[in-house]
C-alpha cells in the first residue's frame, strides 16, 4: 500500500510511452491534495460527456501511484542489497570463504531484484499510458460564461454589427467568383479531386490582398508575423490535436522514418513553438500573427457547401495566437475578439458574435466565440472567425512554462507555472472572399472594399468577364432564398474551425 500522504507528492512522468504530455494537472483529480472532483464533474456534464470518465481517471491514477511506489520500493531494495554486499566484504569477523559465500548469495538475490525492478517499471509505464489516455479525453474546465447546452442550435447571440440586406437578386459566391474570372473549379477537381480549385486572376489578387491587409492589420496591433511549417511530426501533433481530428481533419504524410501530419490551422504548429520552454515573465505576452496554408479533410461534410471555395481542403488563413500569463488570458480573449470584429468592420461586413455552447466546445477550449458574417444570397450568417481561450490546456501538453523571480531574500528558485494560450481567426481568406463577393456585388461585377484597394494595385472594381456557370443537376444554386430577417438555420459551427 502507498503510505498516507505519499500520493499527493507523486506526479506521473509527463513523457509517457506515447510521447504525449498531459493537458490537465493530475493534482486536480486528487482530493487529498486539494482537487475538487465536483468541479471536474460539473464541467464534464456541461460538455455533455460521460461524468464517469472523471472517476475512471481517479482510479487509473491510484493504480499508477501504486505502481510508482512499487518501482521506488523495488529500487530501494536493490540498493539495499548492493550495500549489503559491500558490508559483507568489509566484515572482518567473517572468513574469506564466508564472505565469498554470503556475497554470492546476495548477488544472486540482487539479480532477482533487477528483474523485479524491470517488471515494476514495465507495469508503471503501461499504467501511465492508460492514465494519459483517460486524462486526455477530459476537456478543459468550462468557463462560467459559456451557455450550457448540447447543440449549436442553442448558441447565444451576444451582439450584432451592421445592417444585413437582401434584395432577392443576389448571386451566390461561387457564381460570382466564376463570373469575375477568379477561379477554375472543374479543372481543379480534375487535377486534385473533390473540393480542389485553381484561383486565377483577380481571385489570386483578392486572396493575397486579404492576406497582406490582415498581416498589416495585426502588425499595427503589436502582433509579430509568423509563418510556421505546414506539417508536423506525429508525436508533436498529438500534443495539440484531438484524437478525433486525426481521422476527421488531418492529412497524413509518410516519410522514410517518420509519420507527419499536414496542419489544419497555424494554431497547431504555433502552439508547439515554445514546446519545453520556460519563459521569463517579462517576455509575456507574446502575440503572433500566424500565416499559413491549411489542409483539412472535411470528413463527414460531403454535400455541405459543395459550391465554390467556402469549405475546401486547402485554404489560407491569418491567425491570432497569444501566449500570456494566466491572469491576463481573459483580457486577451476579449481583445482578440474585438480585433477580429474591427477587421470585419473595416471591410463593412455585417456580422454577429456567437457564444458557443458547452456541448460544442473542443477539448482544449474553456470558452469560444464565433463571428458569423452575413451572406445575403441565401440570407444566412456563416462562421468566419473562431476565438478560443485554451487556458493552460495546450501549454501543459507542450510543457511551456514561465517563471517569476522570487523576492530578494527568498530561496533562489523559480516557481513553475504554465502560460495560457489563446487563438482567434482573423481571416480564412477563401471563406472571406465568398462573403465579400456576395456583399459587394452589383449587376455588372463586384466592388473591391476600400481598405483592400491599396493591396489590389488600386483595382476598385472587378467586372464580370464570364457568363454565369451552368446549374448543377438542373437546379440553380440561388434558387432557395432567405427571407432577409437574419435567421440562420446553420447556427455556428461548434467544433469546426477555419
Amino acid at each position: 500500500a502507498v503510505p498516507r500522504g505519499e500520493r499527493q507528492n507523486i506526479k506521473p512522468n509527463t513523457q509517457s510511452l506515447s510521447g504525449a504530455s498531459m493537458p490537465l494537472d493530475i493534482q486536480q483529480f486528487r482530493e487529498e491534495n486539494g482537487g475538487d472532483l465536483a468541479v471536474l464533474r460539473k464541467s464534464q456534464a456541461a460538455r455533455h460527456q460521460p461524468v464517469e470518465a472523471i472517476d475512471e481517471v481517479v482510479e487509473a491514477d491510484k493504480l499508477w501511484v501504486k505502481a510508482e511506489f512499487a518501482v521506488n520500493q523495488a529500487k530501494k531494495n536493490k540498493n539495499a542489497a548492493s550495500k549489503q554486499i559491500g558490508l559483507i566484504m568489509r566484515n572482518k569477523e567473517l572468513s574469506k570463504e564466508e564472505k565469498t559465500q554470503q556475497a554470492a548469495a546476495m548477488r544472486a538475490k540482487s539479480k532477482e531484484m533487477d528483474e523485479e525492478v524491470k517488471q515494476a517499471e514495465e507495469r508503471r509505464a503501461k499504467l501511465a499510458v492508460e492514465l494519459e489516455t483517460k486524462l486526455r479525453a477530459i476537456g478543459n474546465l468550462v468557463h462560467p460564461g459559456v451557455p450550457v447546452a448540447k447543440t449549436e442550435n442553442d448558441n447565444r447571440v451576444e451582439r450584432t454589427w451592421g445592417v444585413p440586406f437582401q434584395t432577392g437578386k443576389e448571386r451566390h459566391h461561387h457564381e460570382l467568383l466564376h463570373m469575375i474570372g477568379g477561379f477554375e473549379a472543374e479543372r481543379g477537381v480534375q487535377v486534385a479531386g473533390h473540393r480542389a480549385y485553381f484561383l486565377r486572376g483577380v481571385g489570386v489578387m483578392l486572396n493575397q490582398a486579404l492576406i497582406n491587409y490582415g498581416l498589416a492589420f495585426l502588425h499595427k496591433e503589436g502582433y509579430t508575423p509568423l509563418q510556421p511549417p505546414y506539417f508536423m511530426k506525429k508525436d508533436v501533433m498529438a500534443k495539440t490535436a484531438q484524437l478525433s481530428e486525426f481521422d476527421e481533419a488531418l492529412y497524413k504524410l509518410v516519410g522514410e522514418n517518420e509519420e507527419y501530419y499536414m496542419i489544419a490551422t497555424s494554431e497547431q504548429p504555433i502552439s508547439a513553438l515554445h514546446m519545453g520552454d520556460w519563459l521569463e515573465g517579462e517576455q509575456l505576452p507574446i502575440a503572433y500573427a500566424g500565416l499559413s496554408t491549411c489542409f483539412r479533410k472535411e470528413a463527414g461534410s460531403h454535400g455541405k457547401d459543395a459550391w465554390g471555395i467556402f469549405r475546401v481542403h486547402q485554404f489560407e488563413k491569418v491567425e491570432q495566437f497569444v501566449v500570456c500569463k494566466p491572469e491576463d488570458s481573459w483580457k486577451w480573449h476579449k481583445k482578440m475578439l474585438q480585433t477580429a470584429e474591427r477587421f470585419y468592420q473595416s471591410l463593412k461586413i455585417p456580422y454577429r458574435v456567437i457564444n458557443i455552447v458547452s456541448g460544442e466546445l473542443n477539448n482544449a477550449a474553456a470558452r469560444k466565440f464565433d463571428v458569423e458574417a452575413w451572406f445575403p444570397t441565401l440570407g444566412v450568417f456563416r462562421e468566419l472567425v473562431s476565438s478560443s481561450n485554451c487556458t493552460d490546456y495546450q501549454s501543459r501538453a507542450m510543457e511551456t512554462r514561465y517563471g517569476f523571480k522570487p523576492m530578494k531574500g527568498s530561496p533562489a528558485a523559480q516557481t513553475k507555472q504554465y502560460v495560457h494560450m489563446l487563438n482567434a481567426t482573423l481571416t480564412a481568406t477563401e471563406r472571406t472572399i465568398c462573403c465579400l463577393l456576395e456583399n459587394y456585388q452589383d449587376e455588372k461585377g463586384v466592388h473591391v472594399p476600400e481598405v483592400l484597394q491599396p493591396f489590389m494595385g488600386g483595382i476598385k472594381f472587378m467586372p464580370f468577364v464570364n457568363d454565369p456557370p451552368k446549374a448543377v443537376a438542373g437546379q440553380s444554386s440561388t434558387k432557395k432564398k432567405g427571407k432577409g430577417k437574419g435567421k440562420n438555420k446553420n447556427k455556428g459551427k461548434g467544433k469546426g474551425k477555419n
